[in-house]
């Protein structure tokens, strides 16, 4: 997955870019060599006349798919087929998009059985009418800073996004799990913020199969996982608003967005909840702390009815979609160090390929600066959001469900 910059195509790029994703796409589909080459002199003819063309329904379902399967990062392409895609291509107002986006949240989440679905927006053309979603997920806890003695609450990852949020008029509670406001602009339009009704915001309360006292950490997590702030590309045409989701496994729950020292840091309270010794590293307790709080994200979900994968079977299923690509004729992209999962990655498969490596492939996904950047300091968020992002600085690449 690569960095978004600046777009200079010429117009010869931008058909070669259309072909060479019409003929992939439509040998994928089992289409004729008359509807490919007929489809292709269209194109053709469109972009010469407007500089850009427009993807079929079809087209666009099938890229989106192409682009879950390309990316480097992702451990549950098995299912990359099953995507559902939502064609929103005709939301116009940032109240249509928020509708779009509910209705993709109660898609998505289908009472706990979770669909894999991405909603598709306009591509972003016209930079005056570029639409933007300025959450990083759809779903996502407010981070509160410690200030005036108090302690910091909620989660860090959101501290910037959360300031934004309350200069725009949203308020919280101030307090550890407050699912954020969606924050959607248009173009120049200044952004407009929208509660998410508590019935479309399912979250697990996490308690342990053995731990009878675990309930009293007061953990929980939500349970669909919309990466909302990423692009996509398919065929030469960029997509600013594309998000889409597919199902917890356990590790980014328990061992990352809970247990990591930059997020919610809670191993030391599980670790003093069973009783064992921090003073000296020999101990493990930080492996056994890991270990309980993953045991209690997996069993609550279970409990719960929500889908959720353990990071083991997660593993099995990628060397699976490998060898469906290979069976295929394809090469799968991959990047080895966010392939592997976060606790006892030595134990899964994929731990000694050492084949894996990350290709150019289209279509894709791709990381864009955040939609407030350089805009949050403005109390009224007034600066144009429309054009495309300058590519962000190396180390602030992270993976999509953990940043």
């Amino acid at each position: 997955m690569e960095m978004q910059t600046r777009e200079t195509t010429s117009m010869e790029e931008r058909i070669e870019q259309a072909a060479s994703f019409l003929r992939q796409c439509y040998s994928e589909l089992e289409k004729s060599s008359a509807e490919l080459n007929g489809r292709i002199e269209a194109v053709h003819k469109e972009i010469r006349q407007t500089g850009t063309y427009h993807h079929t329904a079809e087209e666009l379902t099938h890229g989106a798919r192409m682009a879950w399967r390309h990316n480097s990062r992702c451990i549950g392409r098995l299912f990359w087929h099953t995507l559902e895609v939502n064609d929103a291509r005709e939301a116009k107002t940032a109240s249509q998009v928020a509708e779009a986006l509910l209705r993709h949240l109660e898609r998505a989440g289908n009472g706990g059985r979770i669909r894999p679905v991405m909603t598709v927006f306009r591509s972003g053309r016209e930079p005056g009418k570029a639409i933007r979603i300025w959450n990083h997920q759809l779903i996502r806890y407010a981070g509160y800073p410690a200030a005036d003695g108090q302690p910091r609450r909620g989660d860090p990852a959101s501290d910037a996004f959360t300031a934004v949020c309350r200069r725009l008029g949203w308020q919280g509670s101030g307090g550890d799990f407050d699912v954020l406001p969606l924050v959607i602009s248009i173009g120049e339009e200044p952004p407009r913020w929208f509660t998410i009704p508590d019935a479309l915001v399912q979250e697990v309360p996490l308690s342990h199969p053995e731990i009878e006292r675990f309930g009293e950490l007061g953990l929980r997590w939500y349970a669909v996982p919309v990466v909302s702030d990423m692009l996509l590309e398919i065929g030469g045409i960029r997509y600013p608003a594309a998000p889409f989701n597919g199902w917890y496994m356990e590790t980014e729950i328990g061992s990352r967005n809970l247990g990591d020292a930059g997020r919610y840091n809670r191993l030391g309270a599980v670790a003093d909840l069973l009783g064992l010794d921090r003073s000296t590293n020999t101990s493990l307790w930080k492996d056994r702390a890991l270990l309980e709080l993953n045991r209690a994200v997996l069993y609550s979900f279970k409990q719960a009815g929500v889908s959720i994968v353990d990071h083991h079977t997660a593993a099995d299923q990628f060397v699976r979609f490998q060898e469906q690509e290979r069976q295929k004729g394809r090469e799968v992209s991959g990047k080895w160090h966010w392939l592997i999962p976060p606790m006892s990655p030595s134990s899964t498969p994929i731990w000694e390929d050492n084949k894996l490596r990350e290709l150019n492939l289209s279509p894709r996904l791709i990381y864009q600066k955040p939609a407030y950047a350089g805009r949050d300091s403005n109390p009224d968020c007034e600066e144009p959001a429309g054009q495309e992002a300058s590519a962000m600085p190396a180390q602030e690449l992270k993976c999509p469900f953990h940043q």
